[in-house]
């Protein structure tokens, strides 16, 4: 039986453990849409966990979108930005949706796990959108296009021992297939538990070794629990954002959107302009050519205060605004102010900014991320 995505009194949609996050005592909030947890111990501890041991998230709010059929690669191709014909049976890659003017719609992963057959991962916000531009995709092509976001649950399992943790649960509950041990970066398996075929993808958004598990809903539950038990500690979308920004993920509707370009987010490497049509190319190329009049990079400030979004980001000693925040936090892992920001084309690492936080004059250093190493393993 799939999972369907239910309504709470708020008109929220909830997931398929959100009974469970309630009892666990779970910080609940809106998130696009979606009622999700924000933080169950405590957003630093949550954050501490996945770096140092385990952590595992429910991430049910992201898309589950099935391309299928002998076409499939093809539409992928022409509604993305990045080149599928790359990808072989088992892989993944990180890829955007662009609209005709170049803007960022979405950045997403995509899976192939055949020939004929790809799966796409896109935001919980703009799932409708990387739909629509699929289904367009499709038209008169031998493929079809399948939202079935309401189907499966999705679990992040993070941290230097997620993969021995997941093996562990998942051999507890009969798994048949590869073990995640045995699987790739940027791999993806099919692994059949109590009779329901899960994927088990080596990818994640916390810059540590880990695996998202897109679960069949009838059996997220168990595996859920058998992860608890296992000692993976369970986290917050609160913990899922400190940790991005430690690496320098970009996330849609922060760093960005479709008033943004790949080049100005330094994403040029996942869009392939040497093939053939694809939605927003003749608009990249004009950009690429043109060169983008901000990019975005890194922020390390000084101080204690963090440094949110929002902020204007200035030259020392002038009223000069040379870019603005977009994310910031305290790094739980470096406790020091750090940021996102796009900053005016001249500017790069090494620079030196100031930024007004909460009314103090604070100095800062532009940076290329990640402010924390990332695991060689993940």
């Amino acid at each position: 039986m799939a999972y369907r995505g239910a309504a709470v009194d708020d008109g929220l949609r909830t997931t398929a453990l959100t009974a469970h996050h309630r009892a666990a005592g779970a910080k609940l909030a809106a998130f696009a849409g979606w009622s999700m947890p924000i933080s169950f111990s405590g957003t630093l501890a949550e954050h501490r966990a996945v770096r140092d041991d385990v952590g595992v998230f429910d991430v049910s709010h992201l898309g589950t979108v099935w391309i299928e059929g002998p076409d499939a690669a093809e539409v992928v191709g022409r509604a993305f930005t990045n080149d599928p014909t790359r990808l072989t049976d088992g892989s993944s890659q990180y890829t955007l949706c662009c609209d005709e003017q170049g803007g960022v719609v979405d950045d997403l992963i995509v899976y192939r796990l055949a020939a004929e057959r790809f799966v796409a991962v896109p935001n919980a916000a703009n799932t409708a959108d990387v739909v629509a531009a699929l289904t367009t995709a499709a038209q008169g092509r031998a493929a079809r296009v399948a939202d079935a976001s309401t189907d499966l649950a999705v679990l992040a399992v993070q941290g230097p021992r997620s993969l021995e943790v997941a093996d562990q649960v998942l051999a507890t509950l009969g798994a048949a297939g590869t073990p995640a041990t045995d699987t790739e970066p940027l791999g993806v398996v099919t692994v059949e538990v109590r009779g329901a075929a899960l994927l088990l993808c080596r990818t994640g958004y916390t810059g540590e070794r880990g695996v998202e598990l897109l679960v069949p809903g009838e059996v997220a539950a168990p595996v859920w629990e058998g992860l608890a038990a296992a000692g993976a500690v369970a986290c917050g979308l609160g913990a899922r954002d400190t940790l991005r920004l430690e690496m320098g993920y970009p996330l849609h509707g922060n760093e960005l959107s479709t008033s943004r370009s790949p080049y100005e987010a330094r994403l040029g490497w996942a869009v392939r302009l040497d093939r053939g049509a694809f939605r927003g190319r003749e608009a990249l190329v004009a950009a690429k050519e043109r060169g983008p009049a901000q990019r975005l990079w890194g922020l390390v400030a000084d101080g204690r205060r963090p440094a949110r979004a929002g902020l204007a980001v200035r030259r020392p000693g002038t009223d000069e605004v040379v870019g603005t925040t977009t994310s910031g936090s305290l790094s739980p892992t470096l406790g020091v102010p750090i940021a996102l920001a796009y900053l005016d084309a001249d500017l790069g690492p090494g620079a030196q900014v100031e930024l007004d936080v909460r009314g103090h004059p604070t100095d800062a250093e532009v940076v290329r991320p990640p402010f924390v190493a990332r695991d060689p393993r993940a």
